[in-house]
């Protein structure tokens, strides 16, 4: 099988195709997926530059999410079965796997296990379900089990036509709340606008914080999703309501204004999706599982979708690291595995 390997953390050049033996067994809690796509996160190419999370992980296959056809079911597996089309975040962070493999989606094979793994949604293609295991869950943990979102509620929501945030939106419209969100040009602002959004600020032109006061009469908004960090996370603290939720998947500034934040009341939050993988634990990788599972309800009932923007193949890996580094992609870029075969 041909997978993408790192040898050592650094540049887009570590990236390399190496041809290698299928998996021919898993674990009792593994299974084993024939990958047909794998989203590329801006994770990714952080892990490649700045190294693994995991000791001992070179050599490392790169890639979170994965969507593909179970070959082989570990023995104590029993809500999947050979044959099921299916799609999860799990891998890419430097994990083996219990045959002492390393683990990630960037290969025509990967064994995961089995309690991050649920059905693709029937309505989607492989690439688009490949692109929506992380960003779904991201934002759902930042709107639902963070900032506990309420129909009725201004959200505000950092880049919104990027891969957590065009998701963002449409969980957030789907819950009843209004949403504003940032852009950066006019494109991107009709496609928004396409996803729900109520208010767009183009951060180039506009003042952020101003705008979003002017849209709550001066109260400010009562959930803010930072995904940016840094300035754009300091900027959203004057226009947060009084008891607001404020959640950010990145490391607060040293230099926050925690004084502001303090008498306003507002709930800070962080949340990092990668957690259950670092932790190794079944019962977390079992909730993501569970909003995978509803976030297929979503998509089979055209009230969600996920946007690729772009579907590169396997080999390409270099070239969507290197349009990852460039920023300026909306939605989701896709490596995509068995060509040959869906070909012939």
């Amino acid at each position: 099988m041909k997978r993408i390997i790192i040898e050592q953390a650094g540049s887009i050049e570590e990236l390399q195709l190496q041809d290698t033996v299928k998996p021919a067994t898993c674990g009792a809690d593994e299974v084993l997926v024939k990958v047909l796509a794998s989203g590329v996160n801006p994770v990714d190419t952080k892990l490649r530059a700045g190294g693994m999370f995991f000791d001992d992980a070179y050599p490392a296959v790169l890639g979170c999410d994965g969507a593909g056809y179970i070959e082989k079911v570990g023995a104590d597996v029993e809500h999947l079965q050979v044959g099921d089309a299916v799609y999860y975040c799990y891998g890419g962070l430097g994990q083996t796997s219990d045959a002492g493999e390393s683990v990630g989606n960037y290969a025509e094979y990967a064994v995961v296990k089995a309690a991050f793994v649920a059905l693709k949604p029937e309505s989607l293609d492989f690439d688009a379900a490949a692109a929506a295991p992380l960003v779904l869950i991201t934002a759902w943990e930042a709107l639902f089990d963070r900032a506990r979102l309420q129909s009725g509620q201004k959200v505000f929501i950092h880049a919104g036509a990027g891969g957590v945030g065009h998701v963002a939106i449409q969980l957030a419209k789907l819950a009843g709340a209004e949403v504003a969100t940032t852009v950066s040009n006019d494109k991107k602002e009709a496609f928004v606008r396409e996803l729900g959004a109520d208010v767009v600020i183009n951060y180039k032109e506009q003042d952020v914080a101003q705008t979003l006061l002017d849209w709550t009469d001066g109260l400010g908004v009562d959930v803010a999703f930072d995904t940016v960090g840094g300035d754009a996370f300091k900027q959203l603290i004057p226009a947060m309501r009084l008891y607001g939720d404020l959640v950010s998947i990145l490391q607060f500034p040293q230099d926050t204004d925690w004084k502001t934040l303090r008498t306003k009341n507002v709930r800070l939050s962080q949340t990092l999706m990668l957690t259950p993988m670092l932790q190794s634990s079944h019962e977390l990788g079992e909730h993501h599982a569970a909003i995978l599972e509803q976030c297929a309800q979503f998509f089979d009932e055209r009230k969600l979708m996920v946007y690729v923007d772009e579907s590169l193949p396997l080999e390409d890996a270099k070239l969507a690291h290197e349009k990852i580094e460039q920023g300026h992609q909306s939605g989701k870029i896709v490596l995509q595995m068995h060509l040959e075969e869906e070909q012939s």
